[in-house]
């Protein structure tokens, strides 16, 4: 059995445990208070070539088994071309089946706040299984935080922030608004693209959008 076989196996296995379609206009709604904004007032976190007029986004949820099918996928695709596209993550918390994930993100802009966003968003998504299951995971979050070298005190207050709740809440807005139904949903410069299976599909889809935006 081959590895991409396996990887594929997973990968539908995750999507069927993290899909969760959007009957109603509130059903994805995050718990937290926090107004949202326009479309083009939505903070978002993102890297590679900030000049490319390619942009892959991403609209994840921490908790997602599924977006964790797909990090080390998407994490290749970041690497093997972050000279060439800009790279952007926006939140997308299924609170409603996923209980942990909305305080995963207010953790993960936490250290956004001070400077290390992808660096938490990585620990995050490679230690899922120590912290999805938690009644309480917020020790878990304050240890990757040590970890990773943040004011610990600092990182507690933003955490508790309401600013970083009406982030939080304003991507997730912006997901329903844009169509995204799951996690994780990826757009090419605000195109829904079917989610690849394989690192070498995504990068056939990425050639093309640099190809067509010379």
């Amino acid at each position: 059995m081959s590895k991409q076989f396996l990887l594929i196996v997973v990968i539908v296995i995750g999507l069927l445990g993290g899909v969760l379609v959007l009957t109603k206009k509130n059903e994805n709604k995050p718990t937290q208070n926090g107004g949202a904004k326009s479309s083009t007032e939505i903070p978002s976190h993102k890297v590679g070539n900030l000049s490319s007029k390619v942009t892959l986004t991403e609209y994840g949820d921490f908790q997602c088994p599924a977006c964790k099918s797909y990090y080390p996928i998407v994490k290749q695709i970041k690497e093997t071309n972050k000279d060439k596209i800009v790279f952007e993550f926006k939140h997308f918390p299924l609170v409603q089946i996923h209980p942990n994930s909305f305080v995963a993100a207010r953790a993960a802009e936490a250290a956004g706040k001070q400077g290390k966003f992808f660096e938490y968003h990585d620990l995050l998504y490679e230690n899922q299984d120590s912290w999805a299951q938690e009644q309480s995971p917020t020790p878990i979050f304050e240890e990757f935080a040590k970890q990773l070298g943040l004011n610990v005190d600092q990182f507690k207050k933003d955490v508790a922030s309401e600013q970083i709740s009406s982030i939080i809440n304003a991507n997730a807005k912006d997901a329903q608004t844009v169509g995204a139904n799951s996690t994780p949903t990826f757009f090419i410069n605000g195109k829904k693209i079917t989610s690849p299976k394989s690192v070498e599909e995504f990068q056939k889809v990425i050639d093309e959008a640099l190809a067509s935006n010379k």
